[in-house]
């Protein structure tokens, strides 16, 4: 493959570090190791196609465009942290997975129903915080978020902060944030 054909594939690989932490090819991978996946069954939770799913892994598609689906694998994520410290069982993680593609991107804000395996381990918090998160992803990436907040924090620092923090930061750091300016 030549120089020019890799360039696409690299700015693609750069951008979903930016935007997601990682290139997703990692990330998806991961995913599947931890939860004993297929690549077919993770595009199944996730809501994506197969081949969707194979594009953004091979960094063909830099941008996941659909903000549930971006929601679906941060609860993905936190879900394969409770299996490796064990707080979960397999067969629980099973029922999770398909809880989370029946349920995770529609509003939180107003989803007060929560079956009891979900109860336990997506605080109402939580919940919040990955909907304003998917709502601010849907709208620009991690990049201008960043300039946004870099443009506005000496006039308005803590509006920089919550861009920064929700728009760009990882959720558990959104939920500290989230959790020490609500009382």
């Amino acid at each position: 493959m030549d120089a020019a054909a890799q360039d696409p594939t690299a700015k693609a690989r750069e951008l979903q570090s930016q935007w997601y932490g990682e290139p997703l090819g990692t990330l998806f991978r991961r995913l599947i190791e931890d939860l004993g996946l297929n690549q077919a069954r993770l595009a199944t939770v996730l809501g994506l196609s197969a081949p969707m799913l194979s594009q953004l892994m091979s960094g063909q598609r830099a941008k996941i465009g659909n903000p549930a689906v971006v929601q679906r694998v941060q609860a993905l994520q936190e879900l394969a942290a409770e299996v490796a410290r064990g707080d979960i069982s397999a067969a629980d993680a099973t029922n999770r997975m398909d809880e989370i593609r029946r349920t995770a991107g529609g509003s939180v804000l107003n989803n007060t129903s929560q079956t009891a395996s979900s109860g336990a381990s997506q605080t109402p918090v939580k919940r919040v915080v990955r909907e304003i998160q998917a709502l601010l992803r849907s709208v620009s990436d991690a990049a201008d978020i960043i300039e946004a907040s870099d443009a506005l924090a000496a006039s308005h620092p803590e509006l920089a902060e919550f861009l920064r923090v929700y728009g760009a930061g990882r959720t558990s750091d959104a939920v500290k944030h989230y959790e020490a300016h609500q009382s």
